[in-house]
This record gives structure tokens, C-alpha cells and sequence, in this order.
């Protein structure tokens, strides 16, 4: 059985925000960066709104999409 880290719900609206914000900034929509990164467009709304518990994997896909650094999300 595969273990999987669950990330703290105030850590994941944090990270939501954070994601929200940028693609804001960059005048994209939600259904732009959930196509362009491979990702369903339901789940990647929900992990704007702190709902999801993305993998490293998908934090990677979103970054290299946003093309942005890890720190403009990840508040740690």
C-alpha cells in the first residue's frame, strides 16, 4: 500500500491563493492553465480552492505552465 502525505488544509487554500494570484496576474483563466498543464479542469479549480492534495508532480506541471519559481506559490 502506497503512503500519501496529506498536506494541511490552511497549507492548501495558502497554495490555492497563491496559484490563483499569479495566474491572475498573468491575465490566464483557469480553463487555460488546467489545458495547457494536462490537468482536469474540475481538479485544478479545486486546488485553487484549497480543496485538492496535488502531488509534487502536479505542483511541477503548474509551475513550469505558469512559468514561474517555486517560491511565487509554495509558502514555505
Amino acid at each position: 500500500m502506497a503512503w500519501r502525505y496529506r498536506l494541511s488544509s490552511k497549507l492548501l487554500i495558502k497554495i490555492g491563493r497563491n496559484i490563483r494570484t499569479v495566474r491572475e496576474k498573468k491575465g490566464k483563466t483557469q480553463e487555460e492553465i488546467a489545458l495547457d498543464s494536462g490537468i482536469e479542469m474540475s481538479y485544478y479549480s479545486k486546488l485553487e480552492r484549497g480543496e485538492g492534495n496535488p502531488s509534487l508532480e502536479i505542483i511541477f506541471v503548474i509551475i513550469k505552465t505558469l512559468n514561474i519559481k517555486s517560491k511565487d506559490i509554495l509558502p514555505f
